[in-house]
């Protein structure tokens, strides 16, 4: 694998040769100091550019940063954010990943002000002068009462669904139900739980990564167990444990925050839980 002092100078050097690419910056965990440092991070990295157009009219131009595994284009693919910029997200086989973007150097704009930015390039002084970089932007914020409040409802509303999904024999809808739904609104309520005892000054990580951080290890052992298999046994188990770790840390939250917490929801929907669940083992 090649070194960062390695893929630093290959990124650098191609800017510094092209006369199209006028600035260079980095943002993500490499600039991050509160992040683990390990092989697995990836350079992601942004080239402001002249001619816009030509980068895009002939891509072979990557090739120069090394043999691939696989190549992404977002902006080429279904869903394209539209906003006017291109990027080539590039796994390597050496094991590095480069994730390059490039800007028009009419579109300043799309530089936007994210606080893990560093300045690596500027030929021209474009660049805005970015403060010292740092997880500010990521770090958890105080919920207003009305996120605090929509969270709480939508994690036992949706759970009906999930029952009525495993009553069903609906594998699919249940689990994605569970996971991408419930488990999102927990997500939530688990980084605002972090919050109340660092007094939200951390950032949880992209999809709560660090949660194992921050979390006190008998709730992250807990928070594990909220992970099953298919066998919908093992998923009751699952629901049920993962209702258990979302009261706990929302009526916490609700006393930090000085917000109401609807405990008459949550009993209402574990008796209705208990209910199709009895009612599917008993077919």
């Amino acid at each position: 694998m090649r070194s960062e002092e390695e893929m630093f100078e290959l990124i650098l050097n191609v800017a510094e040769k092209d006369s199209r690419v006028r600035a260079v910056y980095m943002n993500g965990s490499r600039t991050n100091p509160n992040a683990p440092k390990d092989v697995y991070q990836d350079y992601d990295i942004v080239y402001v550019v002249e001619e816009f157009e030509t980068f895009i009219a002939d891509k072979s131009w990557i090739d120069v940063f090394g043999d691939r595994l696989m190549l992404q284009m977002p902006e080429a693919m279904r869903y394209p954010s539209g906003k006017g910029h291109f990027n080539w997200m590039m796994l390597f086989k050496d094991g590095n990943r480069l994730d390059l973007t490039l800007i028009p150097i009419q579109k300043l704009e799309l530089i936007g002000s994210d606080s893990l930015s560093i300045a690596l390039m500027d030929k021209d002084g474009i660049l805005p002068l970015f403060p010292k970089a740092s997880d500010d932007d990521y770090i958890t914020k105080l919920p207003s009462e009305l996120f605090y409040l929509s969270c709480c409802n939508n994690f036992w509303w949706c759970l009906q669904n999930v029952a009525k999904g495993i009553a069903r024999n609906e594998l699919p809808y249940a689990m994605m139900m569970f996971h991408n739904v419930v488990r999102e609104e927990l997500h939530d309520m688990m980084a605002w739980y972090i919050g109340t005892t660092t007094d939200f000054t951390v950032s949880v990580g992209k999809m709560g990564k660090y949660f194992k951080r921050y979390l006190p290890t008998e709730i992250y052992q807990q928070y594990l167990l909220t992970y099953s298999d298919s066998d919908y046994n093992n998923m009751w188990d699952a629901i049920f444990i993962t209702c258990d770790i979302f009261s706990l840390l929302a009526i916490q939250v609700a006393d930090y925050c000085g917000y109401y917490y609807n405990k008459q929801d949550e009993e209402n929907m574990r008796l209705y839980l208990n209910i199709v669940k009895n009612k599917a083992l008993e077919e």
